[in-house]
């Protein structure tokens, strides 16, 4: 029952600013309540507030005893959600695949099935010694990536 409070509560919140969707809604001991938010835009600490005030508000503190926490994605968390691709087109992911392999590119498009990266990689020349720059391109579904995330570039 309080969890499906919560999450109403949560999600008129953010019927409130389109822009913002959720990432994850946890709901610990003692009522300990964690909403982890994205945006297209990002994620401002006004936005936080606004979430938590419309969850807060409308919970008696009476009837529950609760916690609340409301955060954005942090900046070194995997990528889970299609939408959040989408956000992030143009910026350098690393991406780990169920099979194993490991792709540093550049994010160039996504959709809700997959993403498509591209980057540069030095291979041995097709005909004699040395090697050569070659521009590679992959796409790949969302179901055959273990994890994604953002390169953050510090120059």
């Amino acid at each position: 029952m309080f969890k499906q409070k919560v999450t109403q509560l949560v999600t008129e919140a953010l019927a409130q600013e389109p822009s913002l969707f959720l990432i994850d809604l946890s709901i610990g001991e003692n009522n300990a309540i964690k909403v982890v938010l994205d945006g297209d835009n990002g994620v401002s600490v006004k936005d936080c507030i606004a979430v938590s005030r419309g969850v807060e508000h409308n919970l008696d503190r009476e009837e529950y005893d609760f916690s609340l926490e409301v955060t954005s994605a942090g900046v070194s968390e995997p990528l889970t959600l299609p939408r959040q691709y989408v956000k992030n087109a143009g910026r350098k992911l690393k991406v780990k695949t169920k099979d194993g392999q490991t792709i540093e590119g550049l994010l160039t498009a996504s959709d809700d099935k997959g993403c498509t990266l591209q980057w540069k990689t030095r291979e041995p020349k097709p005909i004699g010694k040395g090697k050569v720059t070659v521009e590679k391109e992959a796409t790949l579904s969302y179901d055959n990536m273990v994890e994604a995330k953002v390169m953050i570039n510090f120059n």
